[in-house]
């Protein structure tokens, strides 16, 4: 009898989307859906969990029938810098503003890789809150501080 052997990366990977995108199709059942029309507040994330189900129910089947590597290790310095990214601009933002945290966001996140040094961490964070501005701020019109009250501007 042959016996059906799973690709483990991606039976988790298939397993953790689908587990995703049912809490959130649930959480979303809460908001009015609406139509395709007429969408409401709860429309798109529904949508977009049941997007998440269905590629996790492809990568599901998937991994039955490829055998890929077994897991590696985990790359515990990118989670260390990465993760905590965003939460650093989404506290800093309001008081900061866009500038310095978006900059300081990009530094942080520039450190998940240990071949980054310091002076071109600075530099590419600087390009990219100079680019993030021009674009959101000037190209597109967005209404948010650049410099916040923490700063006392």
């Amino acid at each position: 009898m042959n016996s059906l052997k799973f690709d483990m990366t991606n039976l988790i990977c298939g397993l953790l989307l689908i587990a995703t995108g049912l809490f959130f199709a649930f959480q979303s059942l809460d908001l009015e859906l609406g139509t395709a029309l007429r969408m409401g507040p709860g429309y798109f994330p529904f949508i977009l969990a049941c997007a998440l189900v269905l590629f996790g129910v492809v990568i599901l089947i998937q991994s039955a029938r490829v055998q890929g590597e077994p897991i590696g290790h985990i790359a515990w310095r990118g989670m260390a810098f990465i993760l905590p990214a965003p939460i650093v601009f989404g506290l800093t933002v309001r008081g900061l503003g866009f500038v310095p945290a978006l900059f300081i966001c990009a530094l942080i996140a520039s450190f998940a890789s240990g071949r980054m040094k310091p002076l071109t961490a600075v530099i590419l964070s600087a390009a990219l809150t100079v680019f993030s501005v021009l674009v959101f701020s000037y190209g597109l019109g967005l209404p948010f501080r650049r410099f916040g009250p923490w700063l006392g501007f």
